[in-house]
């Protein structure tokens, strides 16, 4: 075992961690770690899910705050309350109770609003790319991406199209 722990040598960061304990040294949030976990209630949970699950409830834990179960439940099509159900049972075998159940729905004109307000200061567009266009002009990881054809549309067009949206 090498126990040499020079910079080059020394054990990874923890970035997350760090981050909390600034935060906590310069008592943001009044000290407190508030996290959250969002799934959306559109299926079973996987083991993508329970890692999220573990590192939101566990960093909770660590820092003796809380952790919400927030459900991004905004796609009433997709949405079904077994899949709500089976998620709360899912983060309480995995050992761990939530301090506040909450729905994004809750939230949706206040998410509207702030749309809007993005729209309108010209940091926010509807695009209309399908998914395939989406990753060709995304880019990768050697090639630059491009600007959607859309990003330039008008104020007017895209609170049109904004609006259009949320009226389906």
């Amino acid at each position: 075992m090498n126990n040499d722990n020079s910079p080059d040598n020394a054990p990874a960061s923890n970035f997350i961690r760090s981050m909390i304990a600034e935060d906590i040294t310069n008592n943001k949030h009044g000290g407190r770690v508030h996290t959250r976990f969002p799934p959306e209630p559109n299926g079973y949970l996987h083991l993508g899910h329970a890692k999220a699950i573990c590192v939101n409830f566990g960093l909770a834990l660590q820092y003796d705050g809380d952790c919400n179960l927030r459900f991004d439940d905004t796609n009433p099509e997709k949405e079904n309350d077994e899949y709500m159900r089976s998620i709360q049972e899912d983060v309480s075998w995995l050992g761990f109770k939530w301090a506040e159940l909450r729905y994004a729905s809750d939230y949706f004109d206040a998410l509207y609003d702030f749309a809007l307000e993005l729209i309108d200061k010209n940091l926010a567009y509807v695009d209309s790319l399908n998914a395939e266009q989406m990753r060709e002009y995304r880019g990768t990881l050697t090639e630059p991406g491009k600007d959607s054809p859309h990003r330039n549309r008008s104020i007017a067009e895209n609170r049109d199209l904004f609006e259009r949206m949320k009226n389906g």
